[in-house]
């Protein structure tokens, strides 16, 4: 049986940085199915530099638990690595690399539980089926799920439940916020900066957009709905990109930002973005009386819906049953388990390491983590024997 830790130094070596295709990695993870006799299914991105994979174990008139992984990882550029983040090193008892915690180790755990579950269900022995599905392009709006997903259904695929490997420590996660992100583009008119009531400063009315939506969270921090189950109780905005003008002594024309939300189960965020478009009219107006030609466009991006497992769905008490504990807890960070549950696949979020390590440099996953993560996937097959 293969070692998760080597299979894991295998997938982090690909780069599979969300920007480059993840095909040498896929074709590397059908290969060592073939190697067990199984055929995976590929759904590919429309340009084809891209694919899912989805695999069934065991009985075919049984509904099988998914294990379901990303394969992408996000960007190193600017970071201050110490070791090669794309081969994995191991230092006092961490595994570094990019990509070993989010989420290659639990991709890496599932695949060294493979030959084991092949040979039960040969056996016979495999009462309830197990799927392996990886899928592409998740850090950046969870865009290849939603093929993988379709490509499931499609071919009638019988689900029990889905669990989304990301880390978390191998403690249940039942709950997590959606995410929607939006490019703001204000564009106004240049000038001379001896000039300035002749042009419309594009930076200093993002600035005003900007203001507006840290009041719209601060607003909502102090008075919003909140909820104890996670870990940032309450919905939140904020903007993390700002470009825009060409030099210091000209009235910037144009101005573009990108802020998001995340938002708890059951909130709705258009509601934030109805409030920025009517100071948006507002804005626009003003700076029309200057330039005509002035204007701010919004356009949405990313938009992953916020997840919350069923309560006393199979898969939410099978994941629970297996760490030991009672149950699982929320968090701010957003998952595919979200469009699972959308699909009618139910979903629960459990994988080794933590997402305070996650797109950081230096990732790293315990050597601990994985290995508590092999012991958990040994219980699940235990548990789906006849």
């Amino acid at each position: 049986m293969p070692a998760s830790q080597d299979l894991l130094a295998r997938l982090v070596a690909f780069d599979t940085t969300s920007r480059r295709s993840n095909l040498d990695l896929i074709d590397w993870v059908a290969d060592y199915l073939f190697d067990y006799g199984l055929r995976p299914r590929l759904s590919y991105s429309d340009d084809k530099h891209k694919a899912n994979l989805f695999v069934r174990i065991g009985p075919g008139d049984e509904p099988a638990l998914v294990l379901s992984g990303h394969t992408d990882v996000v960007p190193v550029d600017g970071q201050d690595w110490h070791t090669n983040p794309f081969t994995l090193t191991e230092k006092d008892g961490r595994l570094y690399g990019r990509g070993s915690a989010d989420m290659k180790g639990f991709i890496a755990s599932s695949l060294a539980l493979v030959p084991q579950a092949v040979e039960l269900s040969r056996e016979g022995r495999l009462a309830r089926p197990i799927a392996l599905a990886l899928s592409y392009d998740e850090e950046v709006g969870c865009i290849g799920v939603r093929r993988l997903i379709a490509d499931v259904v499609a071919a009638g695929e019988k689900v029990s439940g889905v669990i989304v490997g990301e880390p978390t420590e191998m403690k249940p996660v039942i709950a997590h916020k959606g995410i929607a992100q939006y490019r703001c583009r204000v564009i106004g008119r240049e000038a001379h900066s001896s000039l300035t009531p002749y042009g419309v400063n594009a930076i200093e009315y993002a600035a005003k957009l900007i203001v507006h939506l840290r009041r719209l969270a601060e607003t909502e921090a102090a008075f919003g709905h909140r909820n104890a189950l996670y870990d940032v109780p309450f919905t939140t905005l904020q903007t993390g990109l700002v470009h825009g003008g060409v030099a210091a002594n000209i009235v910037p024309r144009d101005c573009e930002f990108v802020f998001e939300c995340r938002w708890l189960p059951g909130d709705d965020p258009e509601r934030f973005t109805d409030s920025l478009l009517e100071y948006v009219a507002t804005l626009v107006d003003e700076m029309r009386q200057v330039a005509p030609e002035a204007d701010i466009q919004i356009e949405p991006l990313v938009h992953c819906p916020a997840f919350e497992a069923d309560e006393g769905s199979p898969v939410r008490v099978e994941t629970a049953r297996l760490c030991g504990c009672k149950d699982g807890v929320g968090v701010a960070s957003a998952t595919e388990a979200g469009l699972f549950q959308e699909a009618g696949l139910p979903a629960v979020v459990c994988g080794p390491g933590s997402f305070r390590e996650a797109h950081k440099p230096d990732e790293y996953l315990e050597v601990a983590q994985l290995g508590a993560c092999d012991d958990w996937m040994t219980r699940l097959l235990a548990h789906r024997l006849r």
